[in-house]
């Protein structure tokens, strides 16, 4: 039962591993086509590309949600981050639903991807510093 689980989460998740293979995955390949080429493969592959992008899309959007929940303080406005961070983002998400560009989509992944890392970093961050902090006050 286990092995089942794992090859469905794997399904569930099987978006690229690094940003080269992201790249490799979203970025239109120059091709020169000889002899006509066929209308339903082209089809096919962007049909795809946009079902890939879709994939990633909403793994990133999950990835925020999940990331979020850690943003528990209030800003000035006395409104908790974690709802300011994720209306911010639905807005982005809305923003760019019907991008096409393949080259667009793959660059508002990363950068969405490298957000929600720098974010979570110096979250990390700050938590280590309050540890410190409190570590040291105990001591004396």
């Amino acid at each position: 039962m286990p092995a089942l689980k794992n090859d469905t989460l794997r399904q569930l998740h099987s978006g690229p591993d690094t940003v080269e293979e992201l790249l490799d995955r979203h970025l239109v390949k120059k091709e020169t086509n000889k002899g006509g080429g066929n209308g339903e493969e082209e089809e096919a592959v962007l049909r795809q590309r946009l079902t890939s992008s879709r994939r990633e899309a909403l793994s990133l959007y999950r990835d925020i949600i999940r990331a979020t929940r850690f943003f528990l303080w209030p800003d000035q406005r006395g409104v908790l981050w974690r709802d300011v961070l994720r209306e911010n983002a639905r807005r982005e998400f809305e923003e760019a639903r019907f991008e096409r560009d393949p080259e667009v989509i793959t660059r508002l992944l990363i950068r969405g991807r490298d957000s929600v890392h720098n974010a979570l970093e110096k979250l990390a961050e700050k938590h280590r510093v309050m540890l410190d902090k409190d570590r040291d006050q105990q001591r004396r």
